[in-house]
């Protein structure tokens, strides 16, 4: 992949042409950074550790319960230790402490357990689904600023080659050698590439933007990515959908919403069965019923209790867990299509972007043949004017489409590695301790919010980029020196199987 871009002094040329001198930043930095502060991730973390929260408390339910009872009040009784009449007033005070274990509940607590770590299993796939998405978007806003800092270069060497172009054109006309009519035709092509330069700048501020969206940072002096290795790319369709359906976090992680409405359904069924409890209980009460004294006692109970009827409510209930472990297995299904659609699709596109770059860069490299010698033919007058404009026009746009068939190729790669769950492995970036499914987080004290952790000051990763073999790329849009650029963005869509937009925007009407 190194061979295919440009050398660390293209990257810095920018750099120096706007007067900025800054950090480094790799896309694993740049993805490592986004994932540990882009709140889209958050907002999956917070579910993640909620849900962790929850099955502690399910657990719960295996444990006894202590209840601690006081009352004091005033009490008048009329009964067979008064004579039948109202007693004088007397200060009532009680206090009680009753302990409850629950023996047996008809497999409740156990399918509510079941149920929550499904939930937390689910929540933990959801934040390594999001992470691989998020990481997308930002490796596709990463490259479109590398892209379209090229393409402001390379625009910029063609306005110069046209204002080269008019200069001597106008030096011809102004000492009678050449024709006015010349001149009028190289002044149009240098206002078309002036405008050219003003839409290619407008478009890496677009991109810019899209990286800020993500990372919260403008991008500084980004560093070209080799990209995921040969080794670790698929090798045809059957082999990216298996990986794809074995590895994907999405679609883990609605197989375990499925376990999570089973166990739903099995714990609905447990309000048709009986409940078993040992209660044990110390009561005192002073001054009740009317007799001046004290009432103590003490009791340990073996307690049955069995609902049988209830209006129909958990008959009812069943019923709705049912329909919504199927409402699971249908989501399941749609996640599956939707996956192997968008596996297909990335990989359609890594194919044709593949065997593309050949062509595109034998016809860059021929366009520039062709423009050097059409350029020594002008000068001694064996070639017209307008075949001189048209060879650099043609240069132009190999260039901008080699540039960009690398990008579209190189980006290809990371979306295969997206939809079989391997991208922040092919990036080498750590996943959040969160999206791990076999284990809780560490519990927090609920009692306090001094553990919420805000967004700090982004910190650049300084790196020294790796050298790499000079070669040539090109610049944004398909646009030609006859054909003005228009701003795009090149955002992508948020549904997160839902096929995914090519890097690359299409050309310019």
């Amino acid at each position: 992949m190194k061979s295919r871009f440009l050398p660390a002094a293209v990257c810095s040329a920018f750099l120096i042409l706007s007067g900025v001198v800054s950090a480094q930043t790799t896309l694993t930095a740049a993805v490592d950074y986004t994932l540990r502060n882009n709140p889209d991730v958050a907002i999956d973390i917070r579910q993640r550790r909620a849900i962790d929260e929850a099955l502690l408390g399910a657990y719960s339910g295996y444990l006894p319960k202590v209840d601690i009872g006081w009352g004091v009040g005033k009490e008048k009784a009329r009964n067979s230790n008064t004579g039948y009449r109202w007693s004088d007033d007397l200060t009532r005070q009680e206090k009680s402490v009753t302990l409850q274990q629950m023996l047996f509940d008809s497999f409740a607590t156990a399918n509510e357990v079941a149920r929550n770590r499904a939930r937390m299993q689910s929540a933990a796939y959801k934040v390594s689904g999001s992470s691989e998405q998020i990481a997308l978007k930002v490796v596709e806003a990463y490259l479109n600023v590398l892209r379209l800092r090229e393409n402001v270069r390379l625009t910029q060497e063609n306005l110069q080659n046209h204002q080269k172009t008019y200069d001597q054109i106008s030096l011809r006309a102004t000492s009678g050698i050449g024709r006015r009519s010349d001149v009028d035709q190289a002044e149009a092509r240098l206002a078309l590439a002036k405008s050219n330069l003003i839409a290619a700048e407008a478009n890496l501020r677009d991109a810019e933007i899209a990286y800020q969206r993500y990372t919260g940072i403008l991008p500084d002096d980004l560093v070209q990515p080799d990209g995921p290795s040969d080794e670790i790319m698929p090798q045809s369709l059957e082999n990216a959908i298996e990986k794809a359906r074995d590895n994907n976090p999405l679609l883990k992680q609605a197989k375990a919403d499925i376990d999570a409405a089973n166990a739903q359904y099995d714990a609905a069924k447990s309000a048709f069965g009986p409940r078993f409890d040992i209660q044990a209980g110390l009561n005192y009460i002073d001054n009740s019923g009317g007799v001046e004294g004290e009432n103590d006692s003490r009791y340990a109970m073996l307690r049955m209790n069995w609902n049988l009827l209830r209006g129909g409510a958990d008959y009812a209930r069943l019923g709705e867990t049912k329909q919504l472990s199927y409402q699971a297995i249908e989501i399941m299904k749609r996640t599956l299509m939707q996956l192997d659609e968008s596996t297909s699709l990335s990989w359609n596109t890594y194919v044709s972007a593949h065997e593309r770059l050949p062509n595109l860069q034998q016809h860059a490299e021929s366009s520039l043949a062709t423009r050097d010698a059409y350029t020594k033919q002008f000068a001694i007058g064996q070639r017209t004017l307008i075949d001189l404009l048209d060879t650099e026009n043609e240069y132009y746009t190999s260039t901008v489409e080699y540039v960009n068939g690398q990008y579209m190729e190189l980006f290809a790669r990371y979306r295969l590695m997206a939809d079989t769950g391997n991208l922040l492995a092919s990036l080498d970036v750590k996943p959040l301790v969160e999206s791990d499914p076999s284990q809780r987080v560490e519990h927090s004290n609920p009692w306090s919010k001094s553990d919420y952790k805000k967004t700090g000051t982004p910190q650049s990763v300084v790196q020294e980029e790796p050298a790499q073999p000079e070669l040539e790329i090109e610049p944004d849009e398909k646009t030609t020196a006859a054909e003005p650029l228009e701003a795009t963005s090149s955002l992508e869509k948020e549904p997160v199987l839902e096929p995914q937009p090519d890097l690359i925007p299409q050309k310019a009407e």
